[in-house]
C-alpha cells in the first residue's frame, strides 16, 4: 500500500528537490495540485487532508496557514521553514541530535525540517555540550561558506545569469547584523543559553555547506585535545547511517591543504572534522544543503514517519 504525499509548495527550491526525490519511489502516491488552483485554500485544503504526508515548502507566514487546513488526525506535517524549529509542540526533524530524537520523529505528526545551516552547526555542538567540553554559557564563534542554491530561485537565477555579474565572482558574507533566521535553532538545539556570533558566505558555486566553529583552550569547560574531540564524535555518531566522522587531521581530509566544501554533494551525508592543536581547534560540518540540508533530512525524516527504512531513497 502506497503513502500518499502532497508538496504543499512544490514550485521552490526545496520543494522541486523533494518532488524529485518523491517520484523515484514505488512505495509513494504522489497528489498533485492543479496549476491553475495552485493559491486554491479549498484545494489545498482538501489535498492536505488527502495526504498521509505533506511537506510545506513555504515561507513562515504560508506555513502556518497551511498547517490550520489540517483537519484531521492522521495527516504528518513536515514544515521546512523556519516557523516552528523551535517549537515545543514540533518535533525538530535531526534524528542524529540526540538517543530519543529518532523516535520523537517517529511518532511525530508535526516535524519541522531544520536548516542548513543549523544542521551542520549542531550536529558539530551538541555532542561538545553533552560531554560537558563547553557550558551551555558558551558563546559559539562560526561561520559557514555555502553554494548561491541556498538562496532560492531569485539567487540562483542571479549567479546564472549570463553575461555573469562581475561581484558575484568573489565570496559573499552576509547577515552582518548578526541576526541568521538560523540563530535560534542553533542556540536551542545546539544546547546552548548565549546566541552563537554567526557569519555566512556565500560563494559562486551552485550546492555545498560548510560551518567552521573555533574554540580556544581557555574557553572550554574540560582540558581536551583536538583528538579528544574527534573520538568523542566517533563515539557520539557511531552506528549513524548519515554522519561520517573523519580521522583527526589526516591528510585525506585535505587537497594540498585545501578544504573542499563540496564533497558531500549528492548525499544525504554529514562530515565532520576537527583540526587544529593543543591551545585551539576548530570543528567542521559538510554536507549538501539541498540534501541533508533541506530536501534530503525532509524525507529522512518522512521515511522514519511512515515506517520505511530510514535510507530509503537517500544517498550516503
Amino acid at each position: 500500500m502506497s503513502t500518499k504525499v502532497f508538496v504543499d509548495g512544490q514550485e521552490g527550491t526545496t520543494g522541486l528537490k523533494i518532488y524529485e526525490y518523491l517520484s523515484r519511489r514505488a512505495d509513494i502516491e504522489i497528489l498533485r495540485i492543479d496549476e491553475a488552483k495552485r493559491k486554491d485554500i479549498d484545494e489545498r485544503r482538501r489535498l492536505i487532508n488527502a495526504s498521509d504526508v505533506t511537506f510545506l515548502c513555504l515561507p513562515d507566514v504560508a506555513s502556518r496557514e497551511s498547517v490550520g487546513l489540517v483537519d484531521n488526525d492522521k495527516t504528518v506535517v513536515i514544515d521546512a521553514s523556519t516557523a516552528f524549529r523551535t517549537h515545543a509542540d514540533w518535533a525538530y526533524g535531526l534524528p542524529e541530535l540526540t538517543r530519543t530524537q529518532r523516535e520523537r520523529i517517529r511518532r511525530a505528526k508535526r516535524v519541522a525540517v531544520p536548516g542548513c545551516h543549523a544542521s551542520a552547526f549542531v550536529l558539530a555542538m551538541r555532542p561538545l555540550v553533552e560531554a560537558g567540553v563547553v557550558t551551555p554559557a558558551f558563546t559559539a564563534h562560526a561561520y559557514s561558506i555555502t553554494g548561491y542554491s541556498g538562496g532560492g530561485k531569485k539567487m540562483i537565477a542571479e549567479y546564472e545569469a549570463s553575461p555573469p555579474v562581475a561581484k558575484l565572482a568573489s565570496p559573499r558574507p552576509y547577515a552582518l547584523a548578526l541576526g541568521h533566521k538560523h540563530l535560534p535553532e542553533m542556540t536551542v538545539h545546539g544546547g546552548l543559553q548565549a546566541t552563537p556570533v554567526f557569519t555566512p558566505i556565500v560563494g559562486n558555486f551552485y550546492k555545498g555547506l560548510a560551518v567552521t566553529t573555533s574554540f580556544s583552550a581557555a574557553e572550554l569547560g574540560k582540558r581536551v585535545t583536538p583528538r579528544d574531540v574527534q573520538a568523542l564524535y566517533a563515539e557520539y555518531y557511531a552506528g549513524e547511517a548519515f554522519v561520517r566522522v573523519a580521522p583527526f587531521d589526516a591528510e585525506d581530509n585535505l587537497d594540498a591543504g585545501f578544504f573542499d566544501v563540496q564533497a558531500s554533494n549528492e548525499t544525504n551525508r554529514v562530515d565532520l572534522f576537527v583540526f587544529g592543536n593543543e591551545e585551539r581547534f576548530v570543528t567542521v560540518a559538510r554536507l549538501d544543503n539541498l540534501g541533508k540540508g533541506a530536501s534530503g533530512a525532509a524525507i529522512q525524516c518522512m521515511n522514519l514517519c511512515i515506517g520505511a527504512a530510514e535510507d530509503s531513497g537517500l544517498a550516503r
